[in-house]
């Protein structure tokens, strides 16, 4: 799948921070690729096939709707302790490079869920992005910091942890946390190519040898034959051809996430009226790991076994090759 359109909109602010933040080089790759954590939605719409860019799931009610802005901005007016409605407004903010607003949405849904580390981890980002002159503001590393006790896995938090590492000087130990990261990655993860290349950068930087031990780190999280043959999960997804992949760079980071999220909601619906899908099943783990939503990917697990409890075996090998615990 192509990756241009975020890798354009990535590279765009990460020229800005360049140049208005004064960052020292060693965290040029850093800061652009931890953008991607909060931009790399594309993956989910090859997750669940693409389909609604052919109009198979579109709505055919031509009325005018409200703006996914709008609609996020009514819902958070109707149902302020809706931490989820925060989150997915925090999340379309971030997409329109409004950081401030971002970390405000997610400061508020931290406050509802505050025990849910993928929230403190997505307010630490936004924090970051937000910040005029400090590459990691106290208030962000508090944030990862908090993120990391109640979720030592969350993969964010480790990544912005390690930057610390290397700010302080530490970039052995910055290089080491991020192969421990690369390592526990699930096979296609969206941020998976460009931690392997900031870890690249950072050693080439620093004059340190890594080649040898990035390559021991991606063999080591590579699924086992024994374990990983014919998994969906580690499996190839097909892809969007040209036109569907034309029409979703034409779309707002914020619009590619309602689309992202309405695709997932028809998923589930057909996952209702036909529980004994598991490929279905393991897309929508799929999905909501992407998404940045644990808990859903794990709530997803509960009701696959609970529908096809024979298959439990292979929906829990699926899930772990995907990083559910």
């Amino acid at each position: 799948m192509s990756w241009l359109p975020i890798i354009v909109l990535a590279a765009l602010v990460f020229g800005l921070a360049v140049v208005l933040l004064k960052l020292p080089r060693s965290l040029w790759m850093l800061f652009g690729s931890a953008l991607l954590f909060g931009l790399a939605l594309a993956a989910i719409l090859a997750a669940v096939g693409y389909r609604a860019l052919d109009g198979a799931d579109a709505d055919t009610d031509e009325s005018p709707a409200a703006t996914p802005l709008e609609a996020l901005e009514a819902r958070v007016a109707e149902e302020p302790g809706d931490a989820a409605a925060w989150q997915e407004l925090g999340f379309t903010r971030y997409g329109r490079g409004e950081f401030g607003a971002a970390a405000t949405a997610y400061r508020e849904a931290t406050a509802l869920e505050p025990d849910t580390a993928v929230l403190w981890s997505a307010y630490g980002e936004a924090l970051v992005m937000d910040s005029k002159r400090d590459p990691l503001p106290p208030e962000a590393l508090a944030a990862f910091r908090r993120a990391i006790a109640l979720d030592p896995a969350d993969p964010r938090a480790r990544y912005f942890l390690a930057v610390k590492r290397d700010l302080d000087g530490d970039h052995q130990g910055a290089i080491a946390a991020w192969l421990e990261l690369l390592e526990d990655t699930p096979p296609g993860a969206p941020w998976e190519a460009d931690l392997a290349r900031t870890i690249e950068q950072v050693a080439t930087i620093n004059k340190l040898e890594v080649a040898p031990r990035l390559e021991r780190a991606q063999a080591a999280r590579s699924v086992p034959a024994a374990t990983g043959a014919g998994l969906t999960a580690t499996g190839a997804i097909p892809g969007p051809n040209a036109a569907q992949l034309a029409a979703a760079s034409q779309m707002p980071p914020g619009e590619q996430r309602q689309m992202a999220e309405g695709m997932v909601a028809s998923l589930e619906q057909k996952l209702v009226a036909d529980p004994s899908n598991l490929d279905g099943w393991v897309m929508l783990m799929r999905s909501r790991v992407t998404l940045g939503q644990p808990d859903r990917a794990r709530k997803a697990l509960s009701d696959a076994v609970a529908a096809n409890p024979s298959a439990a075996a292979r929906l829990r090998a699926e899930a772990e090759a995907l990083g559910i615990r």
